[in-house]
């Protein structure tokens, strides 16, 4: 990434890729931009550019201390006053982690919150929505209405509405989900709250939504891509698949697709650990949570511990992208899934935390990183 100061104090950030050109204009930061994400391209012919998050555990391990901060840091900024109840939405898949994260500090200050996540992955028999992320390589995204019936009530008379993604691009997608949300039966919002890392989309929500909605994030400003009309075009792996797969999901394990108020730390209990051993545990798809709250365990317990987990994403190396592993994925969609920047070798331990059967996790992940595999659940 290079940068130069420009004029009104921002910064500017380019990217030179296989593509074209990616210019970024820093407006707003609470913290350094390059301490907040990096660049890198995707292997998807609808967009060519990504912002890779430093902080969020994804493409990038992180300390979970680091990321306990961020995720207390941004609900920091979403407004103390929105009228409750508070019906929390966390991205799938990127960030219903973070999403997880930002309720939990949100949550301690009122007790009217719940936490939801968009998904591509059904567990209950009720779909409450769907909605499109129309630039995305899975587009499709499915909101369970909970089955709880306390829970349900809660978000059919929700009225204030908390939306996480790591980034904005464009707006759309937080734009499309409010209205698919307002047509499922959401009758009652009188508030929006869009709540990401970095946000590139200038005002469009609350251009939108008027002065019912806010835009919240540790960083904003605006983009530019001048693509290269004689570069080919990559060819983008199917990952697009929302069903049910060979390995399905136990609904009691919910984490957060059927609502949550809050999420007890069960996952891996019997794990003991070493001062300063050099630990990385890495969540599975949408599975992060569970596996962050052990991540987060294991640190207070004196290890060294990073935090990663396996994506739908495809991403070309280069730039943020070190270092790329490939293999099935353990829900048995027949879809490809991908580790990024966790090397062989790199970590005394790996922790391949699963919410399917251990049976499921592709034994390519686990030989390659010696890793041990733990199963909510058990």
């Amino acid at each position: 990434m290079e940068h130069s100061l420009v004029n009104s104090g921002s910064t500017r950030l380019t990217a030179s890729l296989m593509r074209g050109l990616l210019e970024v204009d820093v407006h707003m930061s609470s913290v350094s931009p390059e301490s907040l994400f990096g660049f890198a391209e995707r292997r998807n012919p609808k967009r060519a550019f990504l912002f890779v998050s430093r902080v969020l555990g994804k493409h990038i391990p992180v300390r979970p201390s680091v990321m306990r901060f961020t995720y207390e840091s941004l609900a920091a900024k979403i407004p103390s006053d929105l009228p409750g109840p508070v019906l929390v939405i966390g991205m799938a898949e990127t960030a219903v982690g973070l999403g997880a994260g930002v309720h939990r500090a949100y949550s301690a200050t009122r007790a009217d919150t719940m936490y939801v996540v968009s998904t591509r992955h059904p567990v209950g028999d009720e779909i409450f929505a769907r909605f499109e992320e129309e630039h995305s390589h899975a587009s499709a995204h499915l909101v369970h209405k909970p089955g709880e019936p306390v829970l349900r009530e809660m978000m059919l008379d929700a009225r204030s509405l908390v939306l996480v993604d790591d980034e904005a691009s464009t707006g759309k997608t937080f734009i499309n989900l409010h209205r698919a949300l307002a047509d499922a039966g959401l009758t009652k919002l009188e508030r929006v709250v869009t709540c990401v890392l970095t946000d590139w989309s200038t005002g469009a929500v609350c251009s939108t939504l008027g002065g019912a909605a806010d835009q919240v994030s540790l960083l904003s400003g605006a983009y530019q891509f001048t693509e290269d009309p004689d570069a080919a075009l990559p060819e983008m792996p199917e990952t697009g698949i929302v069903a049910v797969g060979e390995w399905p999901i136990d609904p009691a394990n919910d984490w957060g697709r059927l609502g949550v108020k809050d999420v007890e730390d069960t996952l891996g209990r019997n794990v003991q650990v070493e001062p300063g051993e050099r630990i990385i545990v890495l969540g599975t798809g949408e599975f992060v949570w569970k596996p962050f709250l052990l991540a987060e365990r294991l640190e207070r317990a004196g290890a060294n511990v990073h935090f990663s987990s396996t994506t739908r994403s495809p991403i070309a190396l280069g730039h943020s992208i070190k270092h790329a592993l490939s293999f099935s994925d353990n829900y048995g969609l027949g879809i490809v899934n991908f580790l990024y920047n966790v090397a062989p070798g790199q970590f005394d331990r790996v922790l391949v935390c699963s919410e399917t059967a251990a049976a499921a996790v592709p034994e390519f992940l686990i030989e390659s990183l010696n890793a041990e595999v733990i199963v909510d659940g058990f």
